[in-house]
């Protein structure tokens, strides 16, 4: 990949990180109601009882939409099995923010799906890469969730949500930064 490549695919990783995590946060800024110790980040993207889901959903869906064409224009020039899988990510994104927490069971199934895909994303990049980091993240992903569902640590889903998009995002971004790390 070349310098000039390699410079607009991290542009486009950044921004299908950045648009969403910033329309995520001007719709938890503005919701009076809205705890992340408490609530679940799609509590913000409730048609029916949020005043910013249509900012939250727009945000969801946009990073999703973003991260799949991040994926098919960028990562599958460096790994296909890592490009497959980030695509479906990026869809299933998009299904978080198309079925809001209106949807009731089936944006859990969504939701659920796209936390795994995530790990799966994880296991991937560990599988090309060897990478222990991403073993570690996915651990930690694990007990944080672990924490939440079995303990209630935190009530709401908001910080492990927002822990697991964190974990991701260093491995999401050194697809293309490092891309001759990453066996095809």
């Amino acid at each position: 990949m070349k310098v000039s490549e390699k410079s607009k695919c991290l542009s486009l990783g950044l921004t299908s990180l950045a648009i969403p995590l910033t329309l995520i946060s001007v719709a938890a800024s503005m919701s009076s109601w809205f705890d992340f110790y408490t609530n679940a980040l799609s509590d913000l993207g409730h048609s029916l009882r949020s005043n910013v889901s249509p900012i939250f959903n727009l945000g969801v869906s946009s990073g999703g939409f973003l991260t799949g064409i991040y994926s098919l224009s960028c990562v599958a020039k460096v790994s296909r099995p890592l490009s497959y899988v980030l695509t479906f990510s990026g869809y299933l994104l998009v299904l978080v923010g198309v079925f809001n927490e209106s949807y009731g069971y089936l944006h859990s199934i969504v939701s659920l799906a796209f936390f795994l895909s995530l790990a799966a994303l994880l296991t991937s990049y560990y599988m090309l890469r060897r990478s222990v980091w991403s073993v570690l993240a996915l651990l930690i992903g694990i007990v944080v969730w672990a924490l939440h569902l079995v303990y209630k640590i935190p009530k709401g889903a908001a910080i492990p949500e927002l822990i697991s998009i964190f974990l991701v995002i260093p491995f999401y971004l050194s697809i293309t930064i490092y891309p001759h790390e990453v066996s095809r």
